[in-house]
């Protein structure tokens, strides 16, 4: 289970929060919106009524110890910018901002935001699972069946070589590529090399088994 905060109560907002909560995670949301927050109850572990711009709210609703954060104020630009800047200074470690437009994007990112979505109305849900899906960060089909893909190790992997882990036969990955932490660049790495965690992996095989990794292991 991960502790999310979610602030801001719009369709976005609102989808996403309950379905984090359905899949078993505990849930904060925050708006200035009193009817909002109280249509969320039940809904999420934790409903508050709050003006999330005020860094002293967010300390005192403990913001810097939750797992992901989630600005799903989209409109107003100015609110959600400082808010991004706000949770990622206390702390958190994974910020998540909505973005109104591509100029807006740019802004949250060069603030501390580690990843900016500009969904449509009504996307919570898909973002939601998508969340989970962070092992598996780059897909590029080349056939029906076959793909090139970028993945994180899992944590069984970790501080294991590519023969201990057995990556052909348990997983039928080909590894391509790995990139370490500081950009070093190993191609074609071989049967001895270590899985760090941190790495990237280039990797190629079935659709069906790279897709394995959209769900966290």
């Amino acid at each position: 289970m991960k502790q999310f905060v979610v602030i801001g109560l719009g369709s976005f907002g609102m989808s996403l929060a309950k379905t984090l909560y359905e899949m078993g995670n505990d849930v904060l949301v925050i708006d200035k919106d009193e009817e909002l927050v109280q249509s969320m109850a039940g809904l999420v572990t934790h409903a508050v009524r709050a003006d999330a711009t005020d860094e002293n709210v967010l300390k005192s609703l403990g913001v810097k110890n939750f797992d992901v954060a989630i600005v799903a104020i989209g409109k107003n630009m100015e609110s959600s910018i400082m808010i991004t800047m706000l949770v990622k200074e206390m702390g958190v470690k994974y910020v998540i901002a909505k973005a109104h437009n591509e100029l807006h994007a740019r802004v949250l990112y060069k603030v501390g935001a580690d990843r900016v979505v500009m969904p449509e109305k009504d996307m919570g849900i898909r973002v939601a699972r998508n969340i989970f899906s962070s092992n598996l960060l780059d897909l590029i089909e080349f056939s029906k069946d076959y793909s090139i893909a970028e993945i994180l190790p899992i944590e069984e992997w970790f501080h294991k070589t590519l023969k201990e882990i057995r990556m052909r036969e348990r997983y039928g990955l080909n590894v391509i590529t790995a990139k370490k932490m500081n950009d070093e660049i190993i191609v074609s790495p071989g049967p001895d090399y270590v899985v760090d965690e941190g790495d990237v992996l280039v990797v190629c095989g079935k659709n069906t088994d790279i897709k394995k990794f959209e769900i966290k292991m």
